[in-house]
């Protein structure tokens, strides 16, 4: 089967699997201003305290030593968005972590992509899904999937960015798909609804007219890291703008036009249960280490670990708690 009727079906089974979106790269070492950009970010201590963002830097700036003889890279996209959300009164979890767990569910499936090419031809692939030093934003970029917007989301157009993002490294030579243009323009919503101003303006902007390059991203402001990977005390000086999130957060998902036309997602597994969807406030306040097990069995909220959501319930209360002080004293 020759590279352009191969690229079809490998396209055409991503689809059959319930991936919204897929593309294929050419393997080969990032170009400069994007290495530039992440050599900055890191130097600059844009990664807060995870280390491993640091390590292998040599493999997320060149595939091919991550995989050698990697030829192609298949880029994916399986969308999140639920069906059904908690309610908006009560403590919100990001909606990436409503089901199982994605790095599971999307590696699942790209296994049974490869499985389908085999089948035709021969090959040597490794699959990855945020589990390895791959950026995956470029790469999905680069296999025209869409563009990096100011607050470093991939946005597909037309369909928004609630999406997880995997990868499908091959050893054979396919038709190459190349990248969209940005079509943030002007919009700076996401920037502007960051409560903790993890997004701010660039001082020197890349002359590439990506979004993200007009935009410097903090790890250590965002709530997403202070809520999962963060495992010290929530800043008092932060606590007050969690206003309600006690794992992750949306709002600059929310705030993009883009994702007005999010998919919601097909996957059963990604859909929350009823459970988690009747959780009131005063249920997560009496939250069991069992209760915890049983609700978050197989879900990526356990990275947060018993002790770090329970550490987010208190932060919320405790600035519940002074927010009615300053109320009454006024």
């Amino acid at each position: 089967m020759e590279g352009k009727t191969l690229s079809e079906h490998i396209k055409s089974e991503a689809r059959r699997l319930g991936f919204f979106s897929s593309g294929i790269a050419e393997a080969k070492a990032v170009d400069a201003n994007e290495a530039r950009r992440l050599l900055a970010w890191l130097a600059d201590g844009g990664n807060a305290d995870m280390q491993y963002m640091g390590n292998h830097t040599d493999m997320r700036l060149d595939p091919r030593l991550l995989m050698p003889g990697v030829k192609s890279i298949v880029s994916v996209a399986l969308a999140y968005a639920p069906s059904h959300r908690i309610p908006e009164d009560e403590y919100q979890i990001a909606a990436y972590a409503y089901g199982a767990d994605y790095h599971d569910v999307v590696k699942q499936k790209l296994h049974s992509l490869a499985a389908s090419i085999a089948a035709i031809r021969p090959i040597a692939y490794r699959a990855f899904c945020d589990s390895a030093p791959v950026l995956e934003r470029y790469w999905a970029v680069q296999a025209g999937l869409g563009w990096v917007g100011r607050n470093r989301q991939l946005i597909i157009p037309q369909a928004g960015s609630m999406f997880f993002l995997g990868e499908l490294f091959l050893d054979i030579e396919l038709d190459y798909d190349s990248p969209v243009t940005p079509r943030c323009g002007n919009c700076r919503a996401c920037v502007d609804a960051c409560p903790t101003h993890a997004l701010q303006n660039a001082a020197s902007p890349c002359p590439d007219g990506c979004p993200h390059s007009t935009t410097t991203f903090s790890a250590a402001r965002c709530l997403s890291y202070l809520t999962i990977e963060n495992r010290g005390p929530i800043p008092s000086s932060v606590a007050s703008s969690m206003r309600g999130t006690i794992y992750g957060c949306d709002r600059c998902l929310q705030a993009c036009p883009w994702n007005r036309f999010a998919p919601t997602a097909t996957e059963p597994l990604l859909q929350p249960s009823a459970e988690l969807l009747q959780m009131t406030k005063e249920r997560w306040h009496d939250l069991t280490p069992e209760t915890y097990r049983r609700l978050f069995k197989g879900s990526a909220v356990k990275r947060a670990k018993y002790e770090g959501l329970m550490r987010n319930i208190r932060a919320n209360i405790g600035a519940t708690r002074d927010s009615d002080a300053v109320t009454d004293a006024d």
